[in-house]
């Protein structure tokens, strides 16, 4: 084996570990904010909604850095082809929880 392909080899491994570790702290910041909210909404806190999405948007993000991720190591257009549409749609609840995040904060600051 050459140098080149015990390179390529180990960068594969490296990715596919990074990805799972991405995955698992996205999957858990997911489920713990999830708790989180549940908590509040039963307290009936006013922050809920806002503590809740922004775990979301956290959890999202690090599932949107596992995704491009595995852009390094896709090898046919057709797995490029779905892994840009799944980085679409996370980008897109990305966008859309922010901008839920600001609109509660100007509701919020409108009260006080």
């Amino acid at each position: 084996m050459e140098l080149i392909d015990i390179l390529e080899v180990f960068r594969d491994h490296l990715v596919e570990i990074s990805i799972l570790i991405f995955e698992f702290i996205g999957v858990g910041i997911i489920i713990v904010s999830g708790i989180h909210g549940f908590y509040l909404y039963l307290k009936k806190s006013p922050d809920t909604k806002l503590a809740l999405a922004k775990g979301l948007a956290m959890g999202l993000e690090f599932k949107l850095g596992s995704e491009i991720l595995r852009t390094v190591i896709l090898r046919s257009w057709q797995e490029i082809g779905i892994v840009a549409g799944i980085i679409v749609l996370r980008a897109a609840l990305t966008f859309l929880i922010h901008w839920e995040i600001r609109q509660e904060m100007k509701e919020k600051r409108g009260q006080e």
